[in-house]
C-alpha cells in the first residue's frame, strides 16, 4: 500500500505535474517547456535559450511594444465542437493550431498549451520587412559611429535584414550632434524612435524629461521646453540605446570598444556598491558602464559615480615614497622608507599612537589595519566619516563604500567613534605620532594644518597628493580602487569583491601590501603573507561574518553575509513595479 502513492505520481502525465506547481506548458519551436503563469513571451524565450531579436523591449522598463521587431508566431489548441472531447497526445498536450498572422513577444503573456514559433517564413519576413522600415531612414555612417561595435542595429540586419533596400527617395534628414544636457549627445538621425530613453527617465529616474514630437517618419526625440536632459542617471540612457542616437560626451569619439578590456568590479562612491564593468586599454581607464546586479543596482548607476574616474591618471598622483627632509618632500626607496616609518612608530611609546583608517579601503586592508594597532599596542583606531544628502535612488546617504566591512572586521557599532578624541588628542599633546590610511583629514575629518604640525611623526599613505600629505613626515603611494583586489561589505550587507582592472602607477603599491610591509619591519618577523587570499583566508578564519568563504567565493554577484536591515531604494521600486506587472524585472 505505500508503494501506491509514489506510483500514481509517476503515472501523472507532464503537463499535470507543471499544473501543481502553478506552472503552464509552452511549446516553443517544437519543444515543451513549463513557466510561470504570466510569463511575457520573450521573457519565456529567453528562459529556453531561444533568442528573439528585440529593439524596445527591457525587462526592466514597461513594454511598450513599438519597434515590431520581436514578432513571432503563436498558437494555440482549436476548439472542439460541442459535446467532443479535444485531441492530445501521449503527453496530454492538444494539436496546436497555428494563426497565420504574427505578434509581439514582448506585451503578450503566456498560456497552458500555447505554442510559439520564432522562426519560420511568416516569422523571418515579418523580420525583414521591420529591418527595411528601420533603415529607410537610418544614415549610413556605421564607420564613424561611436555606437560600432555594440550597436543591436548593425548586428540585427546582417542577420535578420534583407541585404538589399528597394527605396530610392532620399533619406529624411534630422537634426544631428545635438546638446541636449552636460553629458549626453544625441544623433536624432540615428533614432529608431525605440522609446527606451523616454521610458527609462520616466519610469526608473522619475525625470520625465524626454519624448518624441512631430509625427511619422519625421519623429523627433527632444528635451521637453526649457529643459535639459541633466539628471545624474542620464548616461543610463546611452546605455540602454540599441544605436548611436545617444551618446556620452565623455567617451564619445574616445576610443573603439572591440579594442578595450572588460574588468567586472564594484564602484566605491558610496556605500551602495554598485556593480560596474571597467573597460581599460594599455593601462589606462576609457569608461565605467553599469553591471547588472538585481540585488545591488539592478542595471543602472548615476553619472557622478560613473565618470569619477578621471583622478587616477591626474597630475597629483604620487608614484614613489617621499621622506620629509629640511621641511621638502625627498624620493626615497621603499624599503629605506619602510624602516624609517617602522623605527619612529617604534620610538614613540603606543599611548601616544594612533591610527587613522578609511571606509575606502577593502576588508583585507582593514583587516590589516587592525594587525597593525595589534602590534603597536594602540586602541585608538577610527575611520573618517563621509555623510551627504541621498538621492532615494541608488546614492547612499554613506559616500565610504565599505562602512559595514569595518564594523565587522573592527568589532564596533561605530567606526567613526574615536575620531574626536584622536584629534582633541593630538591637539593637547597626548598624540605624538598618528599614521593616515587613505584618507585626507585637512578636507574631510576637520583637522588643520596646525593640528598636524603638532605631531612629532605623521605617516601617511596615499594615492593623491592632498594638504595632509604636505604635512607627512613619509608619504607612501597607493592605489586606486580599479588597481586593486579585494572586496568589501555594502550597507545592506552583501560582500563583494573588486577586481584589478590596470597596474597601479609607478612605484605605488596596493594598499594591502604596503600595511603587510609596515607590520613586517615593525614586527622583525619574516613575511607568511605573499597573495591577498592569504590575507582574505586569516580573515575570514578571525571574523565570523567571513567565516568559510574565499576571495574567489564570492563571485561577481557577491554573496550577503550580513543582515543590516538596509534597503536600497531604486530596488524597492522596481521590485514593486514588478509585482503589479508592469515589468519583467
Amino acid at each position: 500500500m505505500s508503494d501506491t502513492p509514489s506510483a500514481t505520481a509517476e503515472l501523472k502525465l507532464p503537463k499535470d505535474q507543471a499544473a501543481e506547481k502553478g506552472l503552464v506548458n509552452v511549446q516553443i519551436d517544437g519543444v515543451w517547456h513549463q513557466f510561470p503563469k504570466g510569463t511575457r513571451m520573450i521573457e519565456a524565450c529567453r528562459q529556453a535559450q531561444v533568442i528573439v531579436p528585440h529593439y524596445c523591449y527591457h525587462p526592466k522598463l514597461s513594454s511598450p511594444g513599438n519597434c515590431r521587431m520581436c514578432l513571432v508566431q503563436m498558437g494555440m489548441p482549436p476548439r472542439p465542437t460541442p459535446g467532443q472531447e479535444p485531441q492530445r497526445d501521449e503527453n496530454g498536450y492538444e494539436p496546436i493550431g497555428w494563426i497565420p498572422r504574427p505578434v509581439i513577444a514582448c506585451a503578450n503573456t503566456i498560456g497552458e498549451n500555447m505554442g510559439i514559433r520564432t522562426t519560420g517564413e511568416l516569422v523571418e519576413k515579418c523580420r525583414e520587412g521591420v529591418m527595411e522600415f528601420l533603415l529607410i531612414n537610418h544614415p549610413l555612417d556605421c564607420p564613424i559611429c561611436d555606437q560600432a561595435g555594440e550597436c543591436r542595429l548593425q548586428e540585427q540586419s546582417v542577420q535578420h535584414g534583407r541585404g538589399v533596400s528597394r527605396f530610392v527617395d532620399m533619406k529624411v534628414k534630422k537634426p544631428k550632434n545635438v546638446d541636449i544636457g552636460p553629458r549626453i549627445r544625441l544623433d536624432d538621425e540615428r533614432c529608431i524612435m525605440c522609446s527606451r530613453c523616454i521610458r527609462f527617465m520616466d519610469e526608473v529616474a522619475g525625470d520625465p524629461v524626454l519624448g518624441f514630437t512631430q509625427r511619422g517618419t519625421h519623429t523627433t526625440l527632444t528635451v521637453h521646453p526649457d529643459r535639459l536632459l541633466d539628471s545624474n542617471y542620464s548616461l543610463n540612457t546611452a546605455d540602454i540605446c540599441p544605436v548611436g542616437a545617444l551618446t556620452s560626451n565623455d567617451f564619445r569619439f574616445q576610443m573603439r570598444v572591440w579594442f578595450l578590456k572588460e574588468t567586472p568590479s564594484i564602484d566605491v562612491n558610496c556605500g551602495t556598491g554598485t556593480n560596474i564593468t571597467i573597460w581599460t586599454r594599455e593601462n589606462k581607464i576609457h569608461r565605467i558602464t553599469p553591471r547588472l546586479n538585481d540585488e545591488v543596482n539592478s542595471a543602472w548607476m548615476p553619472d557622478s559615480h560613473r565618470l569619477n574616474f578621471h583622478y587616477i591618471d591626474s597630475e597629483a598622483r604620487l608614484t614613489e615614497p617621499l621622506v620629509k627632509s629640511g621641511g621638502n618632500h625627498l624620493p626615497e626607496t621603499w624599503s629605506q622608507a619602510l624602516t624609517s616609518a617602522a623605527a619612529k612608530i617604534k620610538e614613540i611609546p603606543a599611548a601616544q599612537t594612533a591610527i587613522i583608517a578609511s571606509g575606502r579601503m577593502t576588508n583585507e586592508e582593514l583587516f590589516l589595519a587592525r594587525a597593525l594597532a595589534a602590534e603597536i599596542g594602540t586602541s585608538q583606531i577610527s575611520l573618517v566619516p563621509r555623510f551627504a544628502e541621498a538621492d532615494a535612488l541608488l546614492i547612499a546617504a554613506d559616500r565610504n563604500p565599505n562602512t559595514t566591512g569595518a564594523k565587522l572586521i573592527l568589532g564596533t557599532k561605530d567606526p567613526f567613534a574615536n575620531l574626536n578624541s584622536i584629534r582633541e588628542g593630538i591637539r593637547n599633546g597626548s598624540i605624538k605620532s598618528l599614521i593616515v590610511l587613505g584618507d585626507d583629514l585637512i578636507t574631510d575629518a576637520g583637522f588643520t594644518a596646525e593640528d598636524l604640525g603638532k605631531l612629532d611623526f605623521l605617516l601617511q599613505t596615499s594615492m593623491l597628493a592632498n594638504p595632509t600629505a604636505e604635512q607627512a613626515h613619509i608619504v607612501l603611494p597607493s592605489a586606486a580602487f580599479a588597481e586593486k583586489r579585494g572586496s568589501m561589505v555594502n550597507l545592506s550587507g552583501r560582500l563583494q569583491r573588486l577586481n584589478r582592472a590596470v597596474e597601479p602607477q609607478g612605484q605605488a603599491h596596493d594598499d594591502w601590501e604596503i600595511l603587510r610591509d609596515l607590520l613586517l619591519a615593525i614586527s622583525g618577523d619574516t613575511n607568511q603573507i605573499h597573495q591577498i587570499e592569504d590575507v582574505f583566508k586569516v580573515l575570514a578564519e578571525n571574523v565570523a561574518a567571513f567565516n568559510g568563504l574565499t576571495l574567489s567565493k564570492i563571485g561577481h554577484q557577491g554573496t550577503p553575509i550580513a543582515d543590516t536591515g538596509y534597503e536600497i531604494a531604486l530596488l524597492q521600486n522596481e521590485r514593486a513595479r514588478k509585482a503589479a506587472g508592469l515589468i519583467n524585472g
